[in-house]
């Protein structure tokens, strides 16, 4: 059982926390490979195009979230750079696919197991909140196609304040915003270094989510593999 603390407001991350990423844009690009035909090329699978996007896409975040790279570029160039390392020419591309993933993906409406329980569960105790690096449009998008905007009264994107996690002026807006301190809030998020450490850094305490079990050295405050055990423990 944790130590549990009177936490008055959970900041929640969004992607690979409760909107299912990995899930929904698996099933965008699989629909985008039939959309735009790209089985006549005979270059690649569907399974092979959307495991060489997200190995890029990641990638390319990492550079947006370092300043490297703007929103367009990152929207445009994830594509550039996997259809060409599968062997497509940039002639090859098909025009409007960037613009196809960035309309589809937002709409699909996978979540992990768990989540409309526990929201449910954890409204009516904490004020909820979302701190998330994506795009304020399309964030919106994703929240209210899978109903989950409903839930939180906050909801901080990168662009409110044009910083990312792990920087800790997004969090101390989200302070502000939530007219809250850090010591009376929680952030549940799974990445180590945007969520967990972006909140350690100014004194939130943090619930590191981890539904495949990796193994890491770094110090949290709490740990849960499946978003149930919030029912248990706060």
């Amino acid at each position: 059982m944790f130590p549990l603390k009177n936490y008055k407001h959970i900041f929640f991350d969004l992607d690979h926390t409760l909107w299912d990423f990995e899930k929904n844009a698996e099933e965008t690009i699989l629909t985008l490979y039939d959309q735009f035909e790209l089985a006549k090329f005979k270059k690649f699978t569907s399974a092979a195009f959307y495991q060489q996007y997200s190995i890029i896409n990641h990638r390319m975040w990492q550079l947006f979230h370092q300043g490297k790279i703007t929103q367009q570029e990152l929207r445009v160039n994830r594509f550039t750079q996997t259809l060409t390392t599968l062997g497509l020419t940039p002639e090859q591309i098909p025009t409007g696919l960037p613009e196809a993933f960035t309309t589809l993906c937002p709409t699909k409406t996978a979540v992990f197991p768990y989540t409309y329980d526990v929201l449910n569960y954890l409204q009516s105790k904490y004020k909820l909140h979302i701190i998330t690096n994506g795009f304020k449009d399309v964030q919106k998008i994703k929240m209210t196609s899978s109903k989950l905007h409903g839930y939180f009264t906050e909801v901080i994107t990168s662009e409110c304040i044009n910083c990312s996690k792990p920087d800790p002026k997004i969090f101390e807006y989200a302070l502000t915003r939530a007219n809250v301190k850090a010591a009376d809030c929680l952030m549940i998020g799974d990445s180590l270094e945007a969520d967990i450490l972006g909140a350690q850094n100014v004194g939130i305490d943090q619930i590191f989510f981890n539904p495949d079990k990796k193994r890491h050295h770094q110090q949290v405050t709490y740990e849960i593999s499946c978003l149930s055990e919030l029912m248990r423990v706060l």
